[in-house]
């Protein structure tokens, strides 16, 4: 049954989070349009392109000839009808889009409603005034998210057939099952209670695997970085808010709204801030969980660009071996925070939710 119901709840991350990170295109950067990357403006950008999202998948570009080795992805706008295109149509920002009569330019990652020519108007502050279309596109991070539910689907699937055939689980399961009952027996049973940790397990696994693939995945050089955007982290803990909010029994809303055993003037003093609390344990989540694991690219990032800001120095072989070992001992320990990130996340939803579901001693 768990298993289950953790299938489904996988596919309500995935679309939910997918439809969220829809609307968080204007956090992208534009291409590089070719030649190296030298400068410390030019190399703050790049550091800033790989950690936005992008409406195409770019795997790397060719040097001085500007060619960029990957795939479109599908835009789809919504703007006095549906407009359905590839991604190519922009050439990597540098053109302009053409849909039924209506042409739309990449500015700053962004998608604009403009004329044949492409031309962006600005205000005072240099901020574009073009009309924006309601741009749900297929981007970078949307397939790292469902690429990471289908990975989920197939990884607990795999477990559920093995017990059929016995106790012992074998192939996937076998990794699978001590993370399981890890995520049982440290998380869920302490913090939330053995009447009702049951009810909740399924969204708890989902939560911890699908948020240490991610971040796993962010390891790798296909350029995801889907926990360092802010709109999948608010998706994450906007479930562990509502879980919270819907699970809470009569104890927990009397301790919010009138605290048994608390003088009355303190009652009026202490339900406000009860209130603001309630806001306040999501924001932590999504505010770790986003900061933590962008800070770790930026990292990574910055200490693989010293090969190039420090070859003047010490020489580029030197700068070169640097940079790797700096890089590789930041990576191991990206490693351990992707981990220690899905941790922390399961284990303070759980930790809310018992706190909402603790019955009156």
């Amino acid at each position: 049954m768990i298993k289950k119901n953790t299938a489904f709840f996988t596919l309500l991350v995935v679309l939910f989070a997918s439809s969220l990170a829809f609307g968080s295109n204007d956090e992208e950067a534009g291409h590089s349009t070719g030649g190296a990357v030298d400068t410390k403006e030019e190399i703050n950008e790049y550091i800033h392109h790989h950690l936005k999202d992008s409406h195409d998948f770019t795997l790397f570009s060719l040097g001085e000839s500007g060619t960029h080795i990957g795939f479109p992805l599908p835009v789809i706008l919504v703007d006095d009808g549906l407009h359905v295109f590839m991604s190519s149509k922009f050439h990597h920002g540098t053109a302009v889009a053409e849909s039924n009569g209506n042409y739309y330019a990449v500015h700053h990652g962004k998608i604009y409603k403009t004329d044949a020519e492409g031309h962006i108007e600005y205000d005072e502050h240099h901020h574009p005034t073009n009309a924006t279309p309601l741009d749900l596109s297929i981007t970078k991070n949307v397939v790292g998210m469902i690429f990471a539910g289908i990975l989920l689907l197939f990884m607990f699937g795999s477990l559920a057939k093995s017990y059929k055939k016995g106790p012992i689980p074998t192939g996937v399961g076998r990794f699978l099952e001590p993370l399981v009952l890890y995520v049982r027996d440290e998380m869920a049973r302490p913090n939330i209670g053995e009447k009702h940790y049951q009810k909740f397990m399924p969204y708890l696994l989902t939560a911890f695997f699908y948020i240490w693939l991610l971040n796993l995945m962010g390891m790798t050089p296909l350029g995801f970085n889907v926990t360092g955007n802010i709109a999948v982290t608010v998706c994450l803990a906007l479930f562990t808010f509502f879980i919270v909010q819907f699970s809470g029994n009569k104890d927990y809303w009397k301790h919010i709204f009138w605290m048994p055993g608390v003088p009355v003037p303190m009652k009026i003093i202490l339900m406000p801030i009860e209130i603001i609390g309630m806001f306040t344990k999501p924001f932590a989540l999504l505010i770790r969980l986003f900061a933590n694991m962008t800070a770790g690219h930026f990292v990574v990032m910055s200490l693989i660009a010293l090969s190039i800001t420090m070859k003047a120095a010490f020489g580029p072989a030197a700068a070169l071996g640097m940079s790797f070992f700096l890089a590789l001992f930041i990576s191991i320990i990206e490693i351990l925070v992707a981990f220690l990130q899905a941790y922390i996340f399961t284990m303070l939803s759980a930790l809310f939710i018992g706190m909402a579901v603790e019955e009156h001693h």
